[in-house]
């Protein structure tokens, strides 16, 4: 293998994925100049907006991936959309700069939920939530928190992330990161009893251990699971047998069970219900003659044997006036790429990207959720970097690349796309905005305070603003 070549290479996507696929390259082919982008002016993706702010455990994730930007190997060019020429570039323009594309972009969407009334007002997806108070630039600074009972859909952590956050007081929440539109939104909530709803038994839940115990000490909240939700088959206990998470899962939920609904004094409750499976969003007509959420009803479910369930036609009508469904990210497509819109990924093998006769597009991979759909961790991400690097190392160094004649100086990708009035974030900026960030929690005895404007956020970067 040649290692004499300097290749080129554009990584579209700054959460884990990307920056792990990037540092894996950068020590698969020594020399080659790589190219991080993002949409956004700030990098980390999920890291940054689809974790809770009271998991300070996802700071040393953020610090290990700050050091492998911080070497100054890897560029970082964020505020740049890839598909989309207007705001960055193309993807066919792409072969004018870059031997090679790799496509990190993740799943940010909700996964659709198909029963009736799921688009009522008063309906929402998990992620659009999560995105709002995480601070994420493109969604708006408010929120309609104006249930006192609420469903939440879905059996995973982001399911037991947003019950918690919408059952926590606020005043608890007091030293993460949270922005202040978004603690002030909480604090008018007149939340009670948060329902989620899982469709099959509590070893089939997909909670981990940690995450779990965690609901049971959020202050002034009470934990409700139920005796009646129990159920085990063999599925269930091969399950037990084989993961020492999913036994503790159980264990966990079924101390929980063995309390006396009676001894529950908090304010707030999270009722967790499983073999129940969502049939239909329930509408009322208002005042104003709008139909909004009045209900959840459910179909209660039973093991069959091997861990799937089937209904039984009991069906269960729960009052709520606001619905999240949890039920999956969803992968979104881009520009100038193919599109697998039943599974919301880049078809590809092995990372490398399929045209529609299932042929390889020279010199184009993907990695991450775009590649393989929103399943594992960390853990999972770095291998299937590994898996993708080492196809476009073995197809680079056969002389598959993108057509296109590439640009020789570095700066060129830069200066095009200022010229188009794209302003164009680098690792500098963002540790600009990483410093105004800390100095505005500083000011509230808090690490760090976002930024939520994506104008504000650019300007600090760019050195308007400090």
């Amino acid at each position: 293998m040649r290692f004499d070549v300097t290749f080129r290479v554009a990584v579209v996507g700054a959460g884990p994925a990307g920056i792990y696929a990037s540092d894996i390259l950068s020590r698969a082919l020594p020399g080659t100049s790589i190219d991080l982008f993002d949409r956004l002016p700030a990098p980390y993706g999920l890291v940054r907006y689809g974790v809770a702010p009271d998991h300070p455990r996802i700071k040393a994730i953020v610090g290990a991936l700050d050091k492998i930007l911080a070497r100054g190997d890897i560029r970082l060019l964020g505020n740049v959309e890839i598909g989309d020429a207007e705001n960055g570039l193309s993807v066919e323009e792409l072969g004018e700069y870059y031997d090679a594309v790799v496509v990190a972009t993740g799943a940010i969407r909700d996964a659709e939920l198909p029963v009736p009334g799921i688009d009522l007002p008063g309906s929402y997806g998990a992620a659009d939530f999560v995105s709002w108070y995480d601070a994420h630039p493109d969604y708006p600074r408010t929120w309609p928190l104006e249930a006192k009972e609420i469903a939440v859909i879905g059996a995973g952590n982001v399911a037991l992330d947003v019950a918690r956050m919408l059952a926590k007081h606020p005043r608890d929440l007091a030293t993460t990161e949270i922005p202040e539109q978004v603690m002030a939104g909480l604090e008018a909530s007149p939340v009670t009893d948060v329902h989620v709803f899982a469709r099959r038994g509590p070893a089939q839940a997909k909670f981990s251990p940690l995450e779990l115990r965690e609901l049971g000490h959020v202050p002034d909240v009470d934990v409700l699971v139920y005796a009646e939700d129990f159920q085990f088959d063999e599925g269930s206990e091969a399950a037990m047998a084989s993961s020492n998470q999913t036994k503790q899962v159980v264990a966990t939920l079924m101390d929980w069970a063995l309390v006396d609904p009676s001894e529950s004094t908090a304010s707030r409750r999270i009722h967790l219900h499983f073999l129940h499976r969502p049939v239909e969003v329930l509408g009322e007509v208002g005042p104003d003659g709008v139909t909004r959420v009045s209900g959840l009803r459910t179909e209660r479910t039973e093991l069959v044997g091997d861990g799937t369930a089937r209904g039984t036609g009991e069906l269960v009508d729960t009052p709520v006036q606001a619905v999240y469904r949890a039920v999956g990210y969803f992968g979104s497509p881009v520009a100038g790429l193919p599109f697998d819109a039943l599974r919301g990924v880049i078809p590809n093998d092995g990372g490398r990207v399929l045209d529609d006769d299932g042929g390889h597009i020279p010199g184009v991979y993907a990695t991450g959720w775009i590649k393989r759909g929103p399943v594992g961790l960390i853990g999972s991400t770095k291998s299937d970097a590994q898996e993708t690097i080492r196809n476009l190392v073995e197809d680079l160094t056969a002389g598959r690349a993108l057509p296109g004649v590439r640009a020789v100086a570095d700066d060129d990708v830069v200066s095009a796309l200022e010229d188009r009035g794209v302003p164009v974030i680098r690792w500098e900026g963002w540790e600009l905005l990483q410093a105004h960030e800390r100095a505005l929690g500083a000011e509230h005895g808090r690490e760090r305070v976002k930024v939520t404007s994506r104008a504000e956020m650019t300007d600090i970067s760019r050195g308007a603003r400090v």
